[in-house]
């Protein structure tokens, strides 16, 4: 099971107590993946279709919890997918379908179909248990997670900008930051930093999905930490081998071409024992003086001995 499925089968188990936080739940779910159907004879009749199983049993408990109505359930093999299957959920009778519109305001007081999309005017979403609920409905209706194994991306996709805008805006009552992006023909609400897809879990109201992603991201940044100190240490050593290196090689070269004997005392000193203990640090260098001196100074003569050497280069160049 993908990390999306279960957190969406974690939701479906999620039941608000509150009646107007069920019909807030109820009413994001048909907004998005629901049809309002008018026949000839001006009869309604909503149809939610879904292809999660636990987003159809959630809303088929829902409808019987909040009103007391049966509901006609359609499982359909997908014609391109052979494990795929739809799930359509029913409401058939014209005063069931009228009674769920209505208390979703989906319905305006005249009968006719429209949804209040503002979140300051539309009174479905003023409590804040009802938001919770309003966003768990989108994401069980059209929402995903992917895999934070690989990396953090929750959305939801929105057939209009405008039902978009006021997804993002409900989330951004939380001190969520959502932006909406344009995907095919979709308008999609994404949140995609890691802390805030905890955050919207817990608005959300699933704690067992919330604990597994916090591990991981625990266990990801610890594993970068690591990383990280690793390379810095591995780019420490090779530059300290590097230079341990170019400095063997200018002394060599000064030893061969002018000796030690016309250098300063506290430069041969540094160049005797650099050739003598070539593996050694500017620290372990300076205490094996006499007197020691620090890695400052150590590194002083080094610099020293690198000019000298490049001068000799320079002159032997010329004078070939």
């Amino acid at each position: 099971m993908s990390f999306s499925s279960q957190v969406k089968e974690e939701l479906a188990k999620q039941f608000s107590p509150a009646r107007h936080c069920q019909i807030a739940e109820i009413a994001a779910i048909i907004s998005l993946c629901g049809r309002i159907q008018i026949d000839e004879d001006d009869c309604f009749r909503v149809k939610i279709s879904t292809e999660n199983e636990a987003v159809a049993r959630k809303y088929f408990t829902l409808l019987k919890k909040t009103f007391n109505i049966s509901t006609d359930v359609v499982i359909r093999q997908n014609a391109y997918l052979r494990r795929g299957k739809s799930y359509q959920v029913v409401i058939s009778d014209d005063q069931d379908a009228r009674r769920v519109l209505m208390a979703s305001k989906l319905l305006d007081k005249n009968g006719q179909v429209e949804e209040v999309l503002s979140v300051v005017k539309n009174r479905l979403i003023q409590n804040t248990c009802c938001r919770r609920a309003f966003i768990r409905g989108s994401f069980l209706a059209a929402g995903s997670i992917s895999d934070p194994e690989r990396f953090y991306h929750f959305e939801i996709a929105c057939p209009t900008r405008a039902k978009a805008v006021q997804i993002r805006d409900v989330i951004a009552a939380f001190d969520i930051d959502a932006r909406i992006v344009i995907r095919k023909k979709y308008h999609v609400v994404y949140v995609k930093e890691g802390s805030q897809i905890v955050d919207i879990l817990n608005v959300m109201e699933a704690p067992q999905s919330l604990m597994e992603l916090e591990n991981i991201r625990i266990l990801k940044e610890m594993r970068g930490s690591v990383n990280r100190q690793v390379n810095c240490e591995t780019a420490n050593i090779n530059k300290t081998v590097n230079a341990a290196v170019r400095q063997l090689d200018d002394i060599a070269y000064i030893r061969d071409a002018v000796g030690f004997d016309c250098l300063p005392e506290n430069l041969a000193e540094i160049a005797r024992a650099r050739l003598d203990r070539p593996d050694a640090t500017l620290r372990e260098l300076g205490e094996s003086l006499d007197p020691p001196i620090g890695k400052s100074g150590v590194n002083h003569r080094l610099r020293k001995l690198s000019n000298l050497a490049e001068e000799l280069r320079e002159k032997s160049s010329i004078s070939e």
